[in-house]
C-alpha cells in the first residue's frame, strides 16, 4: 500500500502549474490544504455553464479550455463530487491530456488522508484489511488507500463495481424483510429495497431529519403499508442536538448549529421489535449510530449497508467497529461509481 510520495508531496516537487478545477467546500478545504504545504495554485476552472466572471478565492473563474490556451500542459485537481456519468467521463477524458487528480478531502472532520496520516493509524488500517471477506474486498481496500494518499483517478476507477452486484451476491434480501433506512432522504433508498425485494417486506422504519427532505419523504411513501417515518437524526443515545438543516441530502448534526433536533438511538426504535436489514448513510455519524445499536446488532444480526467515507478515518474505523460488535459478520467493502471516492460501502452479512 506504500506510495513513494503522497499527493501533497507530488505536487510541492510538480513544475506543472496546478489549477483547481471546483468552487465548493471541497475546493475550500483543499486550498486550505495547499498552502498549509506550500503548494503554489495558478488558478480555478469550472465548467463551460458555471463561468460567468466570476471570482472565488481572490481567483477569477476560468474555463478548462482558457487555461489550456494559457499553459498547455498542467495539472488539474478535481475539487467536486459527481457520480453523473456524463461528467465522470467528461473527467477521466481530461486525463488523456493533463495530470488529472483527485485530493482526497473529508466530508466531515479534519484528518487529511497523507503519508502522516497513514503512518500514524497503519496498525488500525492493517487490523481492518485482515477482516475483510473476499478479494475484491481486499482490492477495493488496498486502492482506497492508494487512492487516498495519491488522488490518482485510476486506482480510483478501478475499484469501481455495481450496486446490483451487492445485491445479488453479498446482501441477498428475503420477503420478509424489516429495513430500517437512517438517512432516508427523499425515498431514493426505499426505492432501491423495493426493487431487490420484488416490493415484498415485513416492515420500514425510515429516519430524515431535514424537514423540507422529510416532507418528500413522507409523500414519497404515501400509501404504503407498514411504514414508520421519523423526523429524527441517529446517535448513540436519545436527547437534543444541534442540526444544520439547510444543506439538503447534507444535512447533518452539528455543534453550535441554531436549530434543534430530537435524536435516538437504533436500541431504542428496537426495543421490542426485530431489523434484518440497517442501510446507514447519516453524514459522519456512523460511528455514533453504531454505538447506539450495539445491543440490537448484537441480538439480530441484520444485513448492514453502511457508507464509508464521510470521515477520512471511516472505512477502517467501522469495520474495525462493527467487527467489536458482532465478529460473527461476514464484512465486505465495495466501491461503487464515484469521484473523489464517495459511495464507499462497507457491507456486512
Amino acid at each position: 500500500m506504500i506510495v513513494e510520495r503522497d499527493i501533497y508531496e507530488e505536487l510541492k516537487l510538480s513544475e506543472k502549474p496546478v489549477i483547481i478545477y471546483g468552487m465548493g467546500n471541497g475546493a475550500d478545504k483543499i486550498l486550505a490544504e495547499f498552502e498549509k504545504c506550500g503548494i503554489t495554485v495558478s488558478g480555478i476552472a469550472a465548467s463551460d455553464d458555471f463561468v460567468r466572471g466570476q471570482s472565488f478565492h481572490g481567483f477569477t473563474v476560468q474555463k478548462v479550455s482558457d487555461f489550456e490556451k494559457k499553459y498547455g500542459s498542467m495539472i488539474i485537481i478535481i475539487a467536486f463530487g459527481t457520480c453523473l456519468p456524463e461528467v465522470m467521463e467528461r473527467i477521466f477524458s481530461l486525463g488523456e491530456r493533463h495530470i488529472v487528480l483527485a485530493a482526497d478531502v473529508p466530508v466531515y472532520g479534519d484528518n487529511i488522508w497523507n503519508r502522516s496520516f497513514y503512518d500514524e493509524n497503519k496498525e488500525d488500517i492493517e487490523r481492518a484489511f485482515c477482516l475483510l471477506s473476499d478479494e475484491q474486498s481486499r482490492l477495493v481496500f488496498e486502492n482506497t488507500v492508494r487512492y487516498k494518499l495519491t488522488g490518482s483517478l485510476d486506482v480510483l476507477k478501478s475499484s469501481y463495481s455495481d450496486k446490483a452486484e451487492v445485491f445479488e451476491n453479498i446482501i441477498r434480501f428475503s420477503e420478509n424483510e424489516s429495513y430500517l433506512d437512517l438517512g432516508a432522504y427523499r425515498g431514493d433508498t426505499i426505492d432501491e429495497f423495493l426493487h431487490y425485494t420484488g416490493g415484498k417486506y415485513k416492515h420500514i422504519t425510515a429516519l430524515e431529519p431535514d424537514r423540507k427532505t422529510f416532507a418528500k419523504l413522507k409523500s414519497h411513501v404515501s400509501g404504503m403499508k407498514d411504514v414508520r417515518l421519523f423526523r429524527m437524526g441517529i446517535w448513540s443515545d436519545d436527547r437534543n442536538m444541534s442540526f444544520a438543516d439547510s444543506f439538503g441530502r447534507g444535512s447533518n448534526i452539528c455543534y453550535g448549529a441554531k436549530n434543534d433536533l430530537a435524536v435516538t438511538k437504533i436500541d431504542t426504535l428496537y426495543a421490542v421489535r426485530h431489523v434484518s436489514y440497517i442501510k446507514m448513510d447519516v453524514e459522519g455519524s456512523e460511528r455514533q449510530a453504531l454505538i447506539g445499536g450495539m445491543r440490537t446488532i448484537s441480538r439480530d444480526r441484520p444485513k448492514l449497508n453502511i457508507a464509508a467515507y464521510h470521515r477520512s478515518e471511516d472505512f477502517f474505523s467501522l469495520l474495525l467497529q462493527i467487527h467489536n460488535i458482532c465478529p460473527e459478520y461476514s464484512l465486505y467493502l465495495r466501491q461503487h461509481p464515484y469521484i473523489p471516492a464517495w459511495d464507499l460501502n462497507i457491507y456486512a452479512v
